[in-house]
């Protein structure tokens, strides 16, 4: 082999080279889809570590890098942190990487910034001396400490330092015996200078109240998880507009109006809205949906105009509506005139934005598809984003968010937490965190005396939220994408189902490979299943099974019954199909069970008397929703029935549910196991002999084995009452003898006598009538049936070496053919 053709290893694309050849010569697209939110390097972005020494003022760098952004020693610099946060402080040299950058602590705050987060710095030209500084302290600060703060801390701090400040500024003093926390209220000239002897300080006021303060602590792009790709988007269509509106001049194009952000409650749609707000520094105008409707005639769209009218003074400028689905419906839906009219204004006033790009419309909903399809065009809402269920690393991402400031214990193991919370969103993962804290204060209230004014501090210091404490709240708090629908995680294993290896061994290749080995089926080739029909005999177990693959594939169980979904009314049965579907792909990975799916997906035009073909309807509604089932939502259909001769034809093809699976009666040990666990809570004599009643229970279903340990027991509790009779009535003719007549338990378990009475009773509810259409289901349907001829009746003779091969060839063209078509 050519040396110069042998394939090289991977290496990271240049800047200016985006499209590298592959080993076969074709151009690899590099993905930029979210090359928005990647850092950009430049000479003045560094990395934040912690100082060596406590000066509110002081930062150092390496010699090297102010030599290099021309940066002088105690010549002051601005620093730019998150949220559109900046400082002023004086740079010293130091011994420390060129890339790194030494920040206290107050420095790190004023920036809204963590260890290892980027620092822009920049040199500044002129630093005025200011004339007036106003400065307060934070009241929980100087809780009993009295006399002139000025005196005791400011005028020490501040004296013959020089320090530069800027107004919105907080720093701490340690002056007395306990060091006090400033901000700085106001700066007269500028907002930022120095204070030098000649500047006067006013401290008079009421102190700053730490509440207030917190709550400027606005939320970021860091306190947003689970959404990366989302982000990227709508940092896109509305942070470029607002800060670089000269982009879209210069290719021509007009920028976005809209957002639309729709997703299931509680995902996250407001909280971006605000984040992107506060990071942007642009006006923020909230507009509640409900809020603005009103039936006086032409207040509601004067309300809708004033908010426009505000932003636009107050450009750049987002406005949010939340809800947006509660002002504007679809207009051939609403009766009401209120509900039209505000549509309309709604319409001319997105039309009629002036600043273009400076004001942008969020629209947030939970329920897209109701609202107007005149505002879902381009030129209003241009780009509609979904925020989504997010998934295990989305998921991780979220609760490193809310647990940051949470004492954790060390066995807490945050991606074990993210992998079982499947169907979480943000806030079912904020209320997990708060049940989790809630569980730990309730195993401490023990030792914590509510009348007490303060804790002792040996308890606080005990506490600490544990891996149990989580697993506790995981059972507490249910995915509120899937509140009206009943999902479980059900408590069933392999074990638990006694015989059918090969239905297990079928099963676990069909559901267990795909989720656990991806990159297999991506080598070969090869969509995974997306469904199985479990048929057979009633009572055989075909729920259970179910059960046992979403348990032992830790996916979510959605349980439906057929005859649940099917009601009177027109449109409504074919509705209750696409909301199970939607459920299940929100809660993905998931296993969606359909009992009786023979009673909703029965042969069209069999129903003589279906009203309206209703019956036809939702059948073909099911079909359309399993061919929907993209590849990226991991759901997993399983319909069970016990007459798969009336199924329509269409949905046991390959593509929907791709293998029939006979569930049998069970056989010798599936007895066994039967009885075993339908007697586990009870006490059975040692001369029964469970081994022997599964061997003359022959042809017996699991719910025909389960009525005769019922009956048994029965006869047991009969004997157990007839006895005490006449225990009862011996004492009352002769109550001298007593001691005697009074045994210790004249029936304490289960005997041969109470089986034999319960198996005299005993019936076979599967005749063989029943089981003669399964065999001919299975001879029409089941290839595999026919165990004669494993090959399935197929003769293969393979042409010889020198035919026609399907080699690496077709194989590389088939491949160009699919990415020429985007597959």
């Amino acid at each position: 082999m050519d040396p110069k053709k042998q394939p090289q290893p991977n290496q990271p694309s240049q800047p200016n080279q985006p499209n590298q050849p592959n080993q076969q010569g074709q151009s690899e697209k590099k993905d930029v889809s979210t090359a928005i939110l990647d850092r950009k390097k430049a000479p003045n972005r560094l990395i934040a570590e912690e100082a060596l020494q406590d000066d509110n003022t002081v930062i150092q760098l390496s010699q090297a890098k102010m030599n290099e952004l021309k940066l002088f020693k105690g010549a002051p610099v601005l620093l730019k942190g998150k949220k559109r946060k900046e400082t002023v402080a004086v740079p010293i040299p130091d011994k420390l990487d060129n890339e790194k950058i030494r920040l206290n602590k107050v420095i790190r705050k004023n920036l809204r910034i963590k260890l290892g987060d980027i620092v822009t710095i920049k040199p500044l030209d002129q630093v005025p001396t200011l004339t007036k500084v106003h400065v307060l302290p934070f009241d929980d600060s100087i809780e009993g400490i009295k006399g002139d703060l000025a005196q005791t801390y400011l005028i020490p701090y501040f004296k013959d330092a020089y320090r530069p400040v800027k107004k919105g500024d907080y720093f701490i003093c340690r002056g007395g015996f306990k060091a006090v926390e400033f901000k700085i209220i106001a700066t007269e000239p500028g907002e930022i200078g120095i204070v030098g002897p000649t500047t006067t300080l006013f401290t008079e006021g009421e102190p700053v109240k730490r509440e207030d303060e917190e709550k400027l602590d606005e939320v970021g792009y860091d306190d947003v998880g689970g959404c990366r790709k989302q982000m990227a988007q709508i940092r896109e269509m509305i942070e470029l507009p607002l800060r670089h509106p000269q982009l879209f001049k210069t290719l021509g194009v007009k920028p976005p109006r809209g957002v639309l952000l729709y997703g299931p409650p509680g995902s996250g749609k407001t909280l971006i809205a605000r984040a992107v707000a506060n990071e942007t520094g642009a006006f923020f105008f909230l507009i509640n949906g409900p809020e603005i409707m009103s039936k006086m005639a032409g207040e509601a769209e004067g309300n809708l105009r004033k908010a426009f009218e505000e932003a636009e003074k107050n450009s750049p400028a987002i406005i949010f509506i939340d809800e947006i689905d509660s002002i504007a419906p679809k207009r051939e839906k609403v009766s009401g005139e209120v509900e039209r009219r505000v549509v309309s204004q709604l319409l001319t006033l997105m039309d009629g934005l002036k600043g273009r790009g400076q004001v942008i419309v969020i629209g947030a909903t939970n329920r897209p598809n109701s609202i107007d399809p005149a505002l879902r065009r381009f030129g209003r809402f241009d780009r509609e984003i979904d925020i989504g269920v997010p998934d295990e690393v989305g998921r991780m991402e979220i609760l490193r968010i809310h647990t940051k400031n949470m004492k954790l214990a060390e066995d807490v193991d945050l991606a074990a937490i993210a992998k079982d919370t499947h169907g979480f969103v943000g806030a079912d993962m904020a209320a997990l965190c708060t049940e989790s804290a809630l569980q730990c204060i309730r195993e401490k209230m023990d030792v914590i005396d509510l009348e007490d004014e303060k804790l002792d501090a040996a308890v606080l210091e005990a506490m600490a939220v544990t891996q149990e404490h989580f697993k506790f709240a995981m059972g507490q708090v249910n995915p509120s994408s899937l509140r009206e629908t009943v999902v479980e995680v059900p408590n069933v294993k392999w074990e638990d189902i006694g015989g059918l290896e090969e239905v297990k061994k079928q099963l676990q290749e069909m559901i267990l490979f795909p989720i656990e080995h991806p990159e297999k089926f991506h080598k070969f080739g090869m969509q995974p299943s997306k469904g199985v029909l479990f048929y057979g005999p009633p009572g055989c177990g075909k729920t259970l099974l179910a059960k046992a693959v979403a348990s032992e594939c830790s996916a979510n169980f959605i349980s439906i019954k057929g005859p649940e979904l099917l009601t009177m009314w027109f449109g409504e049965s074919e509705s209750n199909v696409r909301e199970v579907f939607d459920k299940a792909r929100q809660a993905s990975p998931c296993v969606l069970f359909f009992d009786e799916l023979d009673s909703i997906a029965v042969q069209r035009g069999s129903s003589a008397g279906d009203a309206g073909g209703a019956g036809d309807r939702v059948i073909n509604q099911l079909l359309t929703e399993m061919d929907g089932i993209s590849a990226k939502k991991s759901v997993f259909f399983i319909g069970a029935t016990n007459r798969p001769e009336i199924l329509d034809e269409a949905i046991i093809r390959p593509g929907r549910l791709d293998q029939l699976i006979y569930i049998p009666l069970p056989d010798e040990p599936s007895r066994l196991n039967v009885f075993q666990a339908n007697l586990r809570k009870t006490p059975v004599a040692n001369n029964v002999d469970l081994a022997y009643l599964a061997k003359i229970t022959d042809g017996f279903s699991g719910a025909d084995i389960t009525e005769i340990c019922q009956r048994a027991a029965k006869a047991a509790v009969r004997d157990a009452i007839e006895a005490e009779a006449r225990q009862k009535q011996a004492l009352q003719m002769a109550p001298n003898k007593a001691s005697q007549l009074i045994k210790a338990d004249p029936v304490p378990d289960l005997n041969r006598k109470h089986f034999e009475e319960a198996l005299r009773h005993a019936r076979k509810s599967v005749t063989n009538i029943d089981l003669q259409k399964f065999e001919d289901f299975r001879k029409k349907f089941d290839p595999s049936f026919n165990k004669g001829n494993n090959q399935g009746g197929f003769a293969f003779k393979w042409p010889e070496a020198g035919g026609q091969q399907f080699g690496r060839s077709q194989q590389s063209k088939i491949q160009e053919e699919d990415d020429l078509y985007g597959n």
